[in-house]
């Protein structure tokens, strides 16, 4: 399943993503007889850096053929090049940070990857755990059926939502005029609701408005949320349809010529969603607010006609978020690991 030549271009692009005002990456091809048997990104991210305290680099952008010794020499580069930046250690896959893609697939390879997730044959992690990376963090997608999961959350929403406004806090979908200043206020939930998380990473506004950008061209309106306590931002959701079913049939990921036809006009063939992020800032948790994100994304969700989703990833130690899945009847059914090295 190829990701999208274009966004992946511009993600790489030193000159157009924000990542690379503050951070920076080299980026290797392994060659066998003359042709392209695997890639890695070594990575140094300053923002990652400063917010952990931790003194450790990344690899991400990892492909490989079924060959450890290929595998070998470009962990073994990535490794000398964090090694080399005066990094005491390495992560990964990341491909810049936990707030991209991350994590190698190691349950669920008979699924074919929801939009903006990753996947991997099963090799890819022997070789990594081989070459001596250790497990770090396990992060879980669960699979909702609308056939099989609990309608509790549906018939309590609209009581939750009632004890919210006694409280001053109101629950509505996204206002697509006014896009830039719903994107810029989420950037301060985002990052104020994801701080205390493992492995997160702040993103500057610039990251975050160009993930904005992108995000706006496949969002419906109707699968974000946005909670507010007297005006003020304090919890978002977003569920974006899931193009891969769509993007698994062009050819190598190349949206021209054809696939963007291909891309525009079967959009209502998709039957899943993508639940990519619900958060609420600390202080307004445990108030019912994410379980009226849950219920409200069921309810549209079927309005759409879709028929599943997958919700993910969630860490494997947040609890809340696990259980509140668990709740309404969801399965977990893919787990990614990001394994870690000290150097």
């Amino acid at each position: 399943m190829p990701e999208i030549y274009l966004a992946q271009k511009d993600l790489l692009d030193p000159k157009k993503h924000p990542f690379f005002d503050h951070s920076k990456l080299d980026l290797f091809l392994a060659y066998k007889n003359g042709k392209v048997v695997g890639r890695i990104a070594a990575i140094q991210n300053n923002a990652h850096i400063k917010s952990s305290g931790n003194n450790e680099g990344f690899f991400g952008f990892f492909d490989v053929i079924k060959d450890y010794e290929t595998a070998k020499k470009l962990f073994d580069t990535a490794c000398d090049w964090v090694k080399k930046e005066g990094m005491t250690a390495i992560l990964g896959p990341t491909n810049f940070s936990t707030n991209e893609t991350a994590g190698f697939l190691v349950k669920g390879y008979d699924m074919p990857p929801a939009i903006m997730m990753t996947y991997n044959q099963p090799y890819y992690v022997e070789f990594a755990e081989k070459y001596g990376f250790v497990k770090k963090m396990e992060m879980i997608s669960y699979e909702i059926k609308s056939d099989t999961l609990s309608e509790k959350s549906i018939k309590l929403a609209d009581a939750f939502e009632n004890r919210l406004k006694t409280k001053g806090i109101t629950i509505r979908t996204m206002d697509m005029k006014k896009f830039d200043q719903e994107a810029e206020n989420a950037h301060d939930v985002y990052n104020a609701a994801w701080d205390k998380n493992w492995g997160f990473v702040p993103m500057t506004k610039k990251e975050f408005m160009h993930l904005a950008k992108d995000l706006k061209q496949i969002i419906d309106p109707n699968l974000v949320f946005v909670a507010e306590k007297e005006g003020k931002m304090v919890g978002f959701a977003i569920s974006i349809p899931d193009l891969n079913q769509i993007l698994i049939n062009v050819k190598r990921g190349r949206l021209l010529p054809t696939g963007i036809f291909k891309l525009l006009l079967r959009q209502k063939k998709i039957t899943n969603l993508r639940v990519v992020i619900l958060g609420v800032v600390d202080g307004y948790r445990r108030l019912g607010i994410e379980a009226i994100f849950y219920a409200k994304t069921i309810v549209n969700g079927r309005a759409r006609g879709l028929s599943t989703a997958e919700a993910g990833w969630i860490l494997e130690n947040n609890e809340m978020m696990n259980q509140g899945l668990i709740n309404i009847n969801a399965e977990p059914f893919k787990t990614f690991r990001i394994y870690g090295k000290d150097l």
